[in-house]
């Protein structure tokens, strides 16, 4: 440790507002699969900044999409989120289709590329899960149309 070390004061951080501003976008679930933290970025993205999500179940925030008959988004993020809690260990999921509804309005088709990451509490067992989730919807349609022609 050097003498600046020692004599400077500590500053506390403010994880929420990390949390809250980093980039990416994020939820924190718990072991029930209730949202308790969504960042702006996945509120914006997931159009859900009306709703309310946080304290939520993910799947009654996030439903799917009931007019795509094939649908299965939840049935996908669930089976991953179960093998965090049983594994302990990150998941990364492939690619999938997981509609997006707006307040007002229809579903809109999105492309996810997600990653779940379990966070251990004191006694080895999964606290909570980070869902980190990137918006792929214009690649996936790209790499669609070209494949197409």
């Amino acid at each position: 440790m050097t003498t600046d070390t020692l004599t400077r004061p500590a500053r506390k951080v403010d994880y929420e507002l990390v949390f809250k501003l980093m980039p990416g976008m994020c939820l924190v679930l718990d072991a029930d699969f209730t949202i308790i933290a969504q960042n702006e970025e996945h509120a914006a993205a997931t159009l859900s900044f009306a709703k309310g999500v946080v304290g939520q179940n993910l799947f009654a925030a996030f439903p799917d999409n009931p007019n795509h008959s094939a649908a299965d988004g939840v049935a996908l993020v669930r089976a991953s989120l179960v093998k965090v809690l049983k594994t302990r260990a990150p998941d990364i999921m492939p690619v999938l289709r997981y509609d997006v509804k707006p307040e007002r309005g229809g579903y809109q088709t999105r492309w996810w590329a997600i990653t779940n990451t379990p966070i251990l509490g004191e006694d080895g067992y999964v606290r909570w899960i980070i869902n980190r989730a990137e918006d792929v919807t214009e690649l996936t349609e790209l790499r669609a149309a070209a494949g197409r022609r």
